[in-house]
């Protein structure tokens, strides 16, 4: 089964909240990625990190023309997500 993600929430340090379909919280630390530059290389603007922040194809995406169309965002392998990132607690569970 491929994980499927239903919500991201940008953290502080070019990090992303990830929530699974089943439940499970992985915190990704995006600034590896930064670092290799490329097609990464827009989002090492923190504005433009946070603000294209978005789930597209089930996953983590940042939307960078705004379209919503999956065939131009950035996103990112959610099995490698799943499997590779820690777990987290729920950064909106001290909001309720």
């Amino acid at each position: 089964m491929i994980p499927q993600v239903v919500q991201v929430l940008a953290g502080e340090d070019f990090t992303v909240y990830v929530y699974f379909l089943d439940g499970a919280i992985r915190l990704l630390d995006a600034k590896p990625l930064l670092k290799q530059g490329g097609v990464f290389s827009p989002l090492c603007d923190e504005a433009v990190f946070r603000n294209s922040l978005t789930v597209m194809n089930g996953t983590v995406a940042w939307d960078l023309e705004g379209t919503r169309d999956t065939s131009t965002c950035i996103d990112l392998d959610p099995c490698e997500l799943y499997d590779n990132c820690p777990s987290a607690a729920d950064p909106l569970q001290e909001v309720i």
